[in-house]
């Protein structure tokens, strides 16, 4: 298979621009570099197309070595033919290939090989050439004793042994039936007996029948989760009619056999081998294969909606450089403060206990408010975990008390900082601080920039994806790292305040070069230009080449390497600055006069259309930042348990996570509410995607309550209703029986066990 053709009629794009972008990748091109300085080499690939481009070369490069050990393993055999070496060939799938090569894979001594070696095969072949034979007198010619065959039975028997293994090996049989069922199938749980009370989370899979091909990624991992915790049962059907549908489909084998009329001895043998053959190895292989096929779909569909909410958050607005308090709430082991500088840098930390049992609240108002004066505090960052609504209400009461300060308050999503509190990459950078405190530090860091601290966490530990821990690790932890590697790139990174968590991230950089970077920024100070990068140790030509634009200095020597310009187009802006007579310093900004240009004036052999235009743009707002303008949400006063919830009220909240079934938001009453896809716009949507993303504040009606299993049903229509009409009615599994909403975890920052299916239907009365 020609891997380059291939891809490029996937993307639908032109074969060279594939070939162009193949090359820079084996060269060692990371995809940002080349989405943002290479287009005129791949004629515009941008980063979407090009991560598709990258997982697709890795598929069809293993897809071929397969296929060069398949020939190579059948032509050893002496079984290679013309039509077969073609078909391999001609194989798309892996799926197709391992069909193809299944007669002639090596295997365990099966009771066909048994047969053939006892002699049987002619038997098998003389009944299959011709159905006027008398089986049972035709096998009387091969009884041998000494091979183990001693009657006719046993004869015809090692005969449909060998039938049924070809059968089961027919690619274009196994392609056929394997798509009926995938179509017609139908996948049924039940709970495991006497595991009723155990499996409880599972109670909506405990009578459940659904089409293999409709059920959604979370569903189908719920099933999966189940079984594996051997609380369910699921099976596969071929079709709501079971029995009619077995019997077509043993009518398609019959058919492969060429069985026409059973009235004659043969053929009346042969429909019932066919009968055999499917029930017996085709439709267990089948099941097996679909199986396998609905959990990796649904792992994909996981994989791609926890990297679609984790770009969000990473994307989420910054608060900016100022003084922020981080507060990370506690109730009996008290709140844990830092604060940090404009830079993020620590200044000071603290514990206070305004909470039971000691009810320090006035002494804690009184703390906060000194540090808040002596530190200048801009911002305070309150976690949102236990504690975080009575720790609002404290600071709350901080301004009340004390109107001569002014600062802002704003709640934010603690997910991950405990992770990042007893890690390496915290202990190296508080040695001396308590664990506990760490994770306050992360708290207002966070706030000041989501992207530069959130890289410092495991992405799997952020906390925005369902079934995380369910899917396949190794295509998680890749799809991750390429959203935050894209997410880094896209913001650019000031290299003389960054981490060596963020620089990490960057472009052509390795952890041990990041390192090198701090270290020599340590000891030299900061970096005043780009081109002292090339001093650090191992930071050699391609890894500099590959990340230099990403890199900002801000203030620096030259106003150019504090944008996305890359330092090897410099002679471009030199050539504009040189035909408008005005400095560099002059065109930074003036956005007026630099639209009024003509990119194709500066265009040359080595940079085209695309890049001047991307210079000149970039020259309009140097090292502009992508990333949204700050705002944050409010939650409203005296809101701040479920009961204080009633139907029509309109709050403001933050979205913490998005499913395919619709959206999560924080309303400040420690418990997330449910906005159903159904409810998030007043037009139809296929994906909640397209009307909200995570971080992103929004402003929701309360539909429902149900505070005794603490279910919050909430709307972003214009005009919703409320009360049982708004009860959500979505398409539901074939078995009525399943409506039954299980008890479901807590639906906070991530979406843990089971609740994403039995919430995507929830409240039904």
């Amino acid at each position: 298979m020609d891997v380059i053709q291939q891809i490029a009629k996937e993307l639908a794009v032109k074969p060279q621009q594939v070939s162009a972008a193949v090359n820079l990748l084996d060269e060692g091109a990371t995809v940002p570099f080349i989405a943002r300085y290479r287009k005129e080499v791949t004629g515009g690939l941008d980063d979407t197309q090009l991560r598709t481009l990258h997982e697709r070369l890795g598929y069809l490069r293993e897809l071929n070595d397969r296929r060069t050990v398949i020939l190579k393993s059948i032509a050893e055999q002496g079984k290679l033919s013309p039509d077969l070496q073609a078909a391999i060939e001609g194989a798309e799938t892996k799926t197709l290939l391992e069909d193809l090569y299944l007669p002639f894979k090596p295997k365990r001594r099966t009771k066909a090989q048994i047969a053939r070696e006892a002699g049987l095969e002619p038997l098998a072949d003389a009944l299959l050439a011709d159905r006027s034979l008398i089986p049972e007198y035709i096998a009387q010619t091969f009884i041998n004793a000494a091979l183990g065959v001693t009657d006719a039975k046993e004869a015809l028997e090692g005969a449909r042994q060998i039938i049924m293994e070809r059968i089961s090996e027919d690619a274009a049989l196994l392609a056929e039936l394997r798509e009926r069922l995938w179509q017609k199938g139908v996948m049924h749980s039940a709970v495991v007996a006497g595991k009723e009370l155990e499996a409880a989370k599972f109670k909506d899979y405990f009578d459940y029948s659904e089409a293999i091909h409709k059920i959604p990624s979370h569903r189908a991992l719920a099933l999966f989760r189940g079984r594996n915790e051997d609380l369910l049962n699921i099976s596969l059907k071929p079709a709501l009619d079971d029995q009619a549908e077995h019997q077509l489909c043993e009518s398609v084998v019959a058919q492969r056999l060429s069985i026409k009329d059973t009235r004659k001895p043969a053929e009346q043998w042969l429909a019932e081998t066919a009968r055999l053959a499917w029930k017996i190895k085709l439709f267990t292989r089948i099941d097996l294969d679909l199986k396998t096929r609905l959990r990796e779909a649904a792992e994909l569909e996981a994989i791609r909606v926890f990297a679609s909410n984790l770009r969000d958050l990473l994307l989420a607005a910054p608060a900016g450089p100022k003084a922020t308090m981080g507060l990370d709430p506690g109730i009996r082991t008290g709140v844990k403060v830092a604060i940090v500088d404009a830079t993020g840098k620590l200044l000071v930390t603290d514990t206070i206990y305004p909470h039971q049992p000691r009810n320090q609240w006035d002494a804690s108002i009184a703390s906060l408010a000194k540090l808040i004066q002596h530190y200048q505090v801009d911002l305070v960052s309150i976690g949102n975990g236990t504690g975080s609504r009575e720790t609002d209400q404290l600071v709350a009461d901080v301004l009340q008390q004390h109107k001569d300060l002014v600062f802002t308050k704003i709640v934010v999503s603690e997910a991950g900082a405990s992770v990042y509190s007893a890690s390496e990459l915290a202990a190296k950078e508080f040695p001396d601080l308590d664990v506990s405190l760490r994770g306050a530090v992360s708290i207002a860091r966070r706030l000041q920039d989501p992207l530069a601290e959130l890289v410092k966490i495991d992405p799997k530990s952020i906390g925005v994806g369902q079934y995380q821990h369910d899917v396949n690790q190794t295509q998680l932890a890749r799809s991750l790292d390429s959203v935050v590697e894209d997410c880094v790139n896209a913001v650019g990174v000031d290299v003389n305040t960054a981490s060596v968590a963020l620089l990490k991230q960057v472009s052509g950089l390795s952890a041990s070069v990041s390192e090198n970077i701090v270290a020599f920024r340590d000891q030299n100070g900061s970096f005043t230009n780009r081109k002292q990068l090339k001093k650090v140790p191992r930071l050699g030509e391609k890894a500099y080449e590959q990340a230099v634009g990403f890199l900002r200095i801000m203030d620096g020597d030259n106003p150019l390497d504090a944008s996305a310009v890359h330092p090897e187009a410099y002679p471009v802006v030199e050539a504009i600055i040189g035909a408008t007579g005005k400095s560099i310093r002059d065109l930074l900004g003036q956005s007026s006069f630099l639209r009024g240009l003509n990119a194709a004036n500066f265009t040359n052999e080595h940079f085209g259309l695309p890049t001047v235009s991307d210079i000149l743009q970039e020259l309009e707002k140097p090292g502009r930042d992508p990333r949204p303008e700050f705002k944050s949400a409010q939650f409203k006063a005296g809101i701040e348990k479920i009961t204080d919830l009633e139907p029509g009220m309109v709050l403001e909240g933050v979205v913490t996570n998005v499913a395919n079934f619709g959206a999560f938001v924080d309303i400040g009453v420690h418990q997330d509410g449910l906005i159903h896809i159904s409810h998030l716009a007043d037009t139809f949507i296929k994906d909640p995607r397209d009307a909200v993303k995570t971080g992103e504040m929004v402003k929701v009606t309360v539909l429902e309550v149900d505070v005794a299993r603490k279910r919050i049903a909430l709307s972003m229509k214009s005009s919703p209703e409320l009360g049982e009409k708004a009860a959500y009615k979505p398409a539901q599994p074939t078995n009525s029986k399943a409506n039954n909403v299980p008890k479901a975890a807590k639906p906070q920052a991530v979406v843990q066990g089971t609740m994403a299916d039995a919430l995507s239907r929830a409240f039904k009365k």
